[in-house]
């Protein structure tokens, strides 16, 4: 009867503790949230990543891509027993590896960027056996050459504008200051001659 009675509270114990405590075998993937380039360059997803066990030979990095308004998700690559390999598709010969789990890195390059590569690239990394956790996920937005020049222009022209407004309202104001000082200087000596007596 006693042995049934601790029982309970034991099971309870570890109950809560598993509901409580995080796992222990976790991998944590990390990437920007928003990277920029611009066509015709080249752009890093950086990619990496935590593991409570030491880094196997069993390691696996896949990259998968999601284009702007669309749900179709496609994998582009992957490496494992350490060999990269580049899936067919849009990105075939523009993914260049520059990972190493090693120094837990799954980063990759992508190049010759165009428009159509907008969208939301999903670095994932498993380290057996820790091979539970989130996959991280960054949005790649490629902008034309012109439109970032475009952009630096009319930045530079507003900010032009702006300080030509902030320099004219000071100068207004510093006319104003010296006007209104002139009149009470002005009011002062007249004062004086108005009342003297005759």
């Amino acid at each position: 009867m006693e042995s049934s009675g601790l029982r309970a509270p034991c099971s309870l114990l570890v109950l809560l503790s598993a509901l409580v405590l995080p796992p222990t075998l976790a991998i944590e993937v990390y990437t920007d949230r928003e990277v920029y380039g611009t066509v015709g360059s080249r752009v890093t997803l950086s990619c990496s990543f935590w593991s409570s066990e030491w880094i196997s030979d069993d390691v696996s990095v896949t990259w998968h891509y999601q284009p702007d308004h669309s749900r179709e998700m496609y994998s582009i690559f992957h490496y494992a027993k350490g060999q990269p390999s580049i899936d067919a598709g849009v990105f075939k010969d523009r993914i260049e590896w520059v990972g190493s789990p090693k120094w837990k890195d799954a980063s990759i390059v992508l190049h010759n960027l165009e428009l159509i590569d907008n969208g939301t690239f999903t670095c994932d990394v498993k380290n057996p056996p820790d091979v539970v956790g989130k996959s991280s996920y960054v949005h790649l937005q490629v902008q034309e050459k012109g439109a970032a020049r475009a952009g630096l222009v009319l930045g530079i022209i507003i900010a032009v504008a702006l300080a030509l407004v902030i320099v004219v309202t000071i100068l207004i104001l510093l006319i104003r200051y010296c006007w209104l000082r002139r009149q009470v200087r002005v009011q002062r000596e007249l004062r004086p001659r108005s009342f003297m007596p005759c």
